[in-house]
């Protein structure tokens, strides 16, 4: 009975995520990815959540977030004087499993904060900007992101709804041409304007304009209705989303999903040459893999 209860539980929370929001990827692509390993934490957080149910949050009650604003000239010379040196960039050893994936197209990081883990290079670098970050307890992830002309994110969820995304307008084409649209709404950066999202709505990016846009990209703590709700949300993001960390340069620290993402890589590269011979065969291995470690778990 309990198996039953939590293959229903796993199954009830699936669902509901598939269908949050009017935008939706297909629902084998939301059964065999990150989606569904995070499903019911994701549902305890949309369950508990003290913001509204919508693509953009105009008021995270978050106060400190002003000042992150009104600071945004400083922060870009920062940023600026990072990208004249060739320090944003992307990872160099395959070691970033937060956001691999975005590299294809161009897009580069540099990471300010990433949950409990240390990366000294940053306040070594950005001594204004860690100052400011260190000041909103609220804030528990940041980088610096570039998105180069020509470049595409495509359409996905984050996978942990513990948090809200906020954009900061740095360095921008200041145009529509370079937007992100989340669950269909579209966004367009401005230099000195920021924005607050939720990130596990569908949301895709793209530079169709010939200037690079630059942004500070933060992770912010979901506002809960509860103290134990949030309690639970901190130590998850402490365990978990700490081990996501990856490295600017040598001497930050590189968490252990990010070390085992290297073998990873590895394995990708056998599994991507197999897509490329017969994609129709990779889906249907793929989808017996994921049912037989479901069946596994259900019959053991």
């Amino acid at each position: 009975m309990i198996k039953v209860g939590i293959i229903a539980l796993w199954l009830g929370s699936l669902t509901y995520i598939y269908f949050r929001g009017k935008v939706r990827l297909s629902f084998f692509r939301t059964v065999f990815n990150h989606t569904a390993l995070l499903a019911p934490v994701n549902a305890f957080m949309y369950l508990f959540s003290a913001v509204p149910a919508r693509p953009y949050i105009s008021d995270t009650g978050i106060k400190g977030l002003v000042a992150l604003d009104e600071n945004w000239e400083v922060i870009r010379a920062e940023a600026a004087n990072l990208a004249q040196a060739e320090r944003i960039r992307a990872a160099a050893n395959n070691d970033d499993a937060g956001f691999n994936s975005f590299f294809k197209t161009g897009w580069k990081r540099f990471y300010l904060k990433w949950y409990d883990a240390e990366h000294p290079s940053a306040a070594e670098l950005c001594p204004r900007t860690v100052a400011l970050l260190r000041q909103i307890p609220e804030v528990k992830a940041a980088l610096f992101a570039v998105l180069p002309p020509g470049a595409k994110l495509n359409p996905h969820r984050d996978p942990y709804a513990g948090s809200l995304r906020y954009h900061l307008g740095l360095d921008t084409p200041n145009a529509d041409g370079c937007f992100i649209e989340v669950d269909g709404q579209r966004y367009s950066w401005r230099n000195g304007e920021s924005v607050v999202f939720d990130e596990t709505y569908i949301h895709w990016a793209e530079n169709t304009t010939d200037q690079t846009r630059t942004i500070l990209f933060c992770d912010l703590e979901r506002p809960l209705k509860y103290g134990w709700a949030a309690r639970f949300n901190r130590w998850f993001s402490r365990v978990v989303m700490t081990a996501a960390a990856s490295p600017n340069q040598e001497g930050d620290q590189v968490g252990l999903v990010s070390r085992l993402f290297r073998f990873s890589a590895v394995v990708g590269q056998y599994r991507r040459r197999f897509k490329r011979w017969n994609k129709t065969v990779y889906q249907l291995v793929r989808a017996a893999l994921i049912l037989g470690v479901i069946a596994l778990i259900i019959f053991l």
